[in-house]
């Protein structure tokens, strides 16, 4: 007895009409009647009395009826998920992220991405950018949200979705933070705090290349693994940083946020993926997140532009 047959004995029992429910399963009525004959004589129990008046369900096939119907609506239900999931549309998709990422880029391309795939379970973690390449080397996240440039393995590939421009932070107490045409070259001398090499050695190299840029040799006296510890230790007054705009979204009292005069430079968040293991899942988080893609200018603005 396959689902042909239950679809067949569910018409029949809902017509309660063999020349009706021939025509919503589209068999001839001997056929039909022959089918619920078959499938009567499987079970070796009554479904239906029927004679020329009229057609009934036996208290058997009353049973049978709420059974097949949930079979039917099961194995429907199967196949759907097992097509969605061929197509990506059910699992489980893993991101990495950076705080910042969090703050700017994640809530609203997760929100789209919850509403078209609600079969979909996510699971978010908050990852430093160095850890973000060795899970997706080693297949613990789908994709990952980071800051570049990074030194990356060939198998790990990215992509730039947002840019936002550098600024200034100054402890509120420092000699500097009231100064109002505030230059890079005005902070000769001053202590330094700077996001650590060891966790994000592109973002740490392109901070100092700014400086040296601007002719300054900093002196760092304390190094921080996240963009909250860093304007943290900014408002403790251990030093001044720079960092990228969206830093702002972490609010910190006695912080002054200055931009950064002279020529701009931008800090860029990617998102990343191994090309050699991108599930279907993945590739259609991916596909959203590229739409339209083209690498997106920060909102947030220096306090001082506002």
């Amino acid at each position: 007895m396959g689902p042909r047959q239950l679809r067949s004995f569910i018409a029949v029992a809902e017509e309660l009409h063999f020349g009706r429910a021939a025509k919503l399963v589209h068999l001839s009525q001997p056929a039909l009647s022959l089918q619920i004959s078959g499938i009567e004589e499987e079970l070796g129990v009554q479904l239906l009395i029927r004679n020329r008046r009229k057609t009934e369900l036996t208290q058997a096939g009353t049973i049978f009826l709420g059974e097949a119907r949930e079979v039917v609506q099961r194995m429907e239900e199967a196949i759907t998920l097992t097509r969605r999931a061929a197509l990506g549309q059910v699992g489980t998709l893993r991101i990495g992220f950076i705080s910042t990422a969090a703050a700017i880029l994640m809530p609203p391309l997760v929100k789209r991405f919850r509403e078209r795939y609600e079969h979909v379970e996510m699971e978010l973690r908050n990852v430093l950018t160095r850890d973000q390449v060795t899970q997706l080397l080693e297949r613990k996240l789908d994709v990952g949200f980071l800051r570049v440039p990074l030194p990356t393995p060939p198998e790990i590939r990215t992509r730039v979705i947002h840019r936002e421009p550098f600024v200034l932070l100054l402890p509120a107490s420092h000699p500097l933070a009231a100064k109002e045409d505030l230059q890079l070259a005005d902070c000769r001398g001053a202590d330094f705090v700077m996001y650590t090499r060891k966790m994000a050695p592109g973002f740490h190299d392109q901070c100092m290349n700014i400086l040296h840029q601007n002719g300054l040799m900093p002196h760092v006296v304390q190094e921080a693994a996240e963009m909250y510890t860093l304007i943290s230790l900014v408002a403790a007054g251990l030093g001044i940083a720079i960092a990228p705009a969206s830093i702002q979204l972490h609010q910190a009292e006695n912080v002054v946020v200055r931009p950064l005069s002279g020529k701009q430079h931008f800090s860029e968040i990617a998102i990343a993926w191994n090309r050699e293991h991108t599930s279907s899942t993945a590739q259609l988080f991916l596909k959203m997140a590229f739409e339209g893609s083209r690498p997106r200018k920060q909102a947030v603005e220096p306090e001082e532009a506002r």
